[in-house]
């Protein structure tokens, strides 16, 4: 449904708002997250994101953007201002920690 279309960034512009220190839930697992995210990110797997409590706005992340852009139709229905991050980490060329 177009009407419908998920808000996303890329990379490169969520790079650009990190010193406004943007909310960013990385939605891969544990294992995944510890093996490098975003400095200041927050990990809830995706089977878990129907947990999340915080508002929006907030950019959802994963390995290559299809769980995060899975992630950010779930939030938005639960009423989150939620904007998927296009690629993933696998486009990610900031820090990682």
């Amino acid at each position: 449904m177009f009407w419908n279309k998920t808000k996303s960034v890329t990379t490169d512009e969520l790079q650009a708002m990190l010193k406004e220190r943007p909310a960013i839930l990385d939605v891969r697992e544990a294992y995944e997250f510890k093996n490098g995210h975003i400095p200041g990110a927050k990990n809830l797997p995706l089977a878990k994101v129907d947990t999340y409590t915080g508002k929006g706005p907030v950019y959802v992340i994963c390995q290559s953007g299809a769980r995060s852009a899975s992630a950010t139709k779930k939030l938005t229905k639960m009423g989150v201002d939620a904007i998927n991050v296009k690629g993933g980490m696998n486009m990610w060329k900031g820090a990682r920690k």
